[in-house]
């Protein structure tokens, strides 16, 4: 479009600045010209106006001058009326160089707008072919990732191994079984541990040891590591509330053991339930 208005200017500098370069008048000279005319047109105007304020004016009628006042404005206005209709419009000047003139400097102001409104046009053009090369190069970027992706997922598609449910389940239960042996395995090795260092109390010991024992004889005492699992069976089965009762069998000094060195927590509301602490956080 830009190129098709650009060609049309070219052709109409072409075909008019012969023509306005070879008239004789300047603009200004043309304009004084127009100028002269219209004071001769205002002086022919205000000699009618001389006339018409000379002739005799009409009497109004003593009654009502009002309403003959305004039929007299409406006779009047209806003259004028009639003159505006009859007559046609005529060039206010018939000097071809006076013409010339205002018709160059008119195609001057146009010639200077639609310079403008090229260059603007330009200017937009070439914005909008900065942009299209922009998005090309943005269709071409997205094309080749769209590429990669699709390569990228036929690779995996011929790699991916269908399992069956079977082998899944066995697979699972496989899993298990070694977690299990797993768990066994650190039980039995805590059980070791804790039994070799951490004893039941003995009845013939030292007597700093007989205060130590519980006041009931008949009382059978736990090991520490059976209050660990219980802690911890609790913790697992029910998770909402892991807290376990202190009763007689437990040994009050291993109680201690575990709640100083951060291992269990009492209840915040009763002091004989305390529960494992909770690592894996």
């Amino acid at each position: 479009m830009a190129e098709k208005f650009a060609k049309d200017m070219s052709l109409y500098k072409q075909d008019v600045s012969p023509t306005i370069t070879s008239t004789i008048l300047t603009s200004e000279d043309a304009k004084e010209q127009l100028l002269q005319e219209c004071e001769e047109i205002w002086k022919q105007m205000e000699e009618c106006q001389n006339k018409l304020t000379l002739q005799e004016r009409e009497t109004l009628p003593v009654s009502d001058p009002k309403l003959s006042l305004l039929l007299m404005r409406l006779k009047a206005l209806t003259v004028e009326l009639n003159q505006w209709q009859k007559r046609k419009p005529e060039i206010m000047t018939t000097n071809p160089d006076v013409l010339v003139a205002v018709g160059r400097d008119q195609l001057q102001k146009l010639d200077h707008d639609l310079q403008m409104v090229l260059s603007t046009l330009n200017a937009k053009n070439k914005n909008l072919k900065q942009n299209l090369l922009r998005e090309q190069r943005w269709l071409e970027e997205q094309q080749q990732l769209i590429d990669c992706l699709n390569q990228t997922e036929e690779e995996i598609s011929t790699q991916v191994v269908q399992f069956s449910e079977k082998r899944a389940f066995q697979e699972l239960k496989s899993k298990m079984l070694k977690i299990k042996a797993y768990k066994d395995e650190i039980s039995n090795a805590l059980g070791e541990f804790l039994e070799e260092h951490f004893p039941l109390p003995e009845n013939h010991g030292a007597a700093k040891k007989k205060r130590l024992l519980p006041k009931e004889p008949n009382v059978q005492l736990i090991t520490l590591h059976e209050i660990l699992e219980s802690l911890i069976d609790r913790l697992i089965n029910v998770p909402h509330d892991p807290y376990i009762t202190i009763s007689s069998s437990f040994w009050s000094p291993y109680i201690e053991l575990l709640l100083r060195h951060g291992i269990a927590l009492r209840h915040p509301e009763d002091p004989n339930r305390i529960r494992l602490e909770n690592f894996y956080q």
